[in-house]
């Protein structure tokens, strides 16, 4: 549903560079449209949003490469649209809640002007990126959910730490998870930088701690979520739960 944690993309990481790059370079010379993958009404299954519906509309084309990518096919491909046609379809989905994601929505300019569009017309706007483009050209009214990226998802070096200056309290920080060593970098990141206190004050939950799915030993990550004394959201994937892990489009 989201960026985020899912099986392995394997041999998916080297898999449409070349027509990413080609929507890359499309998205840069206009802010009018997009390039969708997809849009589709379903249940949010993570954040502090978690259940309630939502119309998400998922972007093509990520820079980022993590080994554990459940978002491979939105990495190329998709299909241009104008920002008034995207509109169009998202309001006859009937949903209030809109979440844009991707891959990388923030690669193409045209989905910051979506947001805000969206914002204008009253909708309920989050926006979930990777954490390696600039955030600041999000609409203040946006909830922005961001990801840093933990060690073992082998894309460390791509978090833009200047986004954290960006992050107010109506934002909200991922983390996803493969293991206790990624869990101790994740808290480690939120004491250095005070993010308990910086997103939402830590009073909902907007610091979430996501498994790999499949990812064994939950019980003994959960036991450091508890230990750990931070206002932590420990989630896994609802709609996961509920469609399984490879189906897109939910």
């Amino acid at each position: 549903m989201t960026t985020g944690s899912g099986a392995s993309a394997g041999s998916a990481a080297s898999t449409g560079r070349a027509e990413d790059a080609t929507s890359h370079r499309e998205g840069r010379t206009s802010a009018t449209s997009v390039r969708v993958t997809e849009i589709f009404h379903s249940i949010q299954g993570e954040s502090s949003w978690v259940g309630l519906p939502c119309t998400f509309v998922r972007l093509t084309g990520c820079p980022l490469r993590c080994v554990w990518c459940d978002t491979a096919y939105a990495f190329h491909g998709g299909t241009r649209r104008t920002l008034d046609a995207v509109m169009e379809e998202v309001a006859a989905k009937g949903c209030r809640m809109i979440e844009i994601t991707g891959g990388e929505p923030l690669v193409q300019p045209g989905a910051a002007v979506l947001a805000r569009r969206l914002v204008d017309e009253g909708y309920t706007v989050l926006v979930e990126t990777s954490g390696a483009l600039d955030i600041g050209v999000l609409d203040p009214r946006v909830h922005t959910i961001m990801d840093l990226k933990c060690p073992d998802s082998g894309e460390e070096h791509r978090n833009l730490w200047s986004n954290l200056e960006h992050l107010t309290g109506r934002d909200e920080v991922k983390f996803v998870v493969a293991g206790l060593e990624d869990f101790a970098w994740a808290a480690a990141v939120i004491r250095e930088h005070g993010l308990d206190r910086r997103v939402r004050a830590g009073s909902l939950g907007a610091l979430l701690i996501s498994p790999v799915w499949g990812l064994e030993g939950l019980e003994e990550l959960a036991g450091q979520v508890l230990s750990s004394g931070l206002p932590l959201r420990f989630q896994t994937q609802l709609h996961k739960h509920i469609w399984g892990p490879d189906r897109p489009g939910v």
